[in-house]
């Protein structure tokens, strides 16, 4: 049984994916609980998938890939936020278009040029394909993203809690906010070998979402986001392996299971206390 157990750990590329999953798990983590607290949940999702026509038009230039995909990402997320301040359409609205607009101009591009890079592998990731570019990259992104979260937290859940407040306490509120999207696009980038770009917004939500659910204060939502997220992806890439799956929507499933448990268990809770008011 133990050999069993540990028999992925003897090949290489499950190593590396091992490597990856701990890597990204930290920052994204702890990127959801604020996207969570901020109701930018849907920007998650844009950004991710709006990197595409900027993967694309790097690999034409012979450009790094992820420096495409960071300079898109900072488009999307900076034409969103000027739409919606300039506009009387609502920011879900906004996100929805760009996003849309990005994605679907990526597939054109990308069906317009002839490529060995499969397209696969940029939606949906290949974990069990990383190299050693890609782990130093990840974790250079990582480090510096997390690290940024760590020293500001507190600034930045008041601007999630209460902008004017925050703005009021004098904190740079435009700062904080183009703070967060440049952060938001180096965790995209950082994961885009890994889970690729439509999965990544499963990591941008499900670990904040599912803290949110266990605990009450900030503090320890960040910790326990963290701790889920990557048990989470240490699990699903383990598991992979034995039901010969992939590990990015493996990862996913464990991630949902994991967010319907803490449901289950809030609403207990609730209906516990409600029952039983003293």
């Amino acid at each position: 049984m133990t050999e069993t157990l540990l028999l992925p750990f003897q090949f290489p590329f499950m190593q590396n994916a091992y490597l990856i999953a701990l890597i990204v798990a930290v920052p994204t983590a702890l990127l959801s609980c604020f996207l969570v607290l901020k109701g930018w949940a849907l920007m998650g999702d844009a950004v991710s998938h709006a990197v595409l026509p900027g993967i694309v038009l790097a690999y034409i230039l012979g450009l790094p890939l992820i420096l495409g995909a960071f300079a898109a990402a900072m488009l999307t997320a900076g034409a969103t936020g000027y739409l919606t301040e300039n506009s009387r359409i609502k920011q879900d609205a906004v996100m929805g278009v760009v996003f849309s607009g990005m994605f679907g101009l990526g597939i054109v591009l990308y069906t317009a040029i002839t490529s060995d890079v499969h397209l696969d592998h940029i939606l949906f990731g290949n974990m069990l394909g990383v190299g050693a570019g890609d782990l130093w990259t990840a974790l250079a992104i990582g480090a510096v993203v997390s690290a940024g979260l760590l020293a500001w937290w507190r600034d930045l859940m008041l601007h999630a809690f209460d902008p004017a407040q925050a703005r009021v306490s004098g904190l740079f509120v435009g700062a904080l906010h183009y703070g967060l999207l440049t952060a938001l696009s180096l965790t995209i980038v950082a994961t885009l070998s890994a889970t690729g770009l439509i999965l990544a917004v499963g990591l941008l939500i499900s670990p904040g979402a599912i803290a949110f659910l266990l605990v009450r204060s900030f503090g320890r939502m960040l910790a326990v986001a963290v701790a889920v997220n990557v048990a989470s992806m240490l699990a699903g890439v383990h598991l992979s392996f034995y039901l010969d799956s992939a590990p990015a929507p493996t990862i996913i499933l464990i991630l949902t299971a994991a967010f319907i448990a803490a449901f289950v268990r809030r609403t207990r809770l609730i209906r516990r206390a409600q029952a039983h008011p003293g």
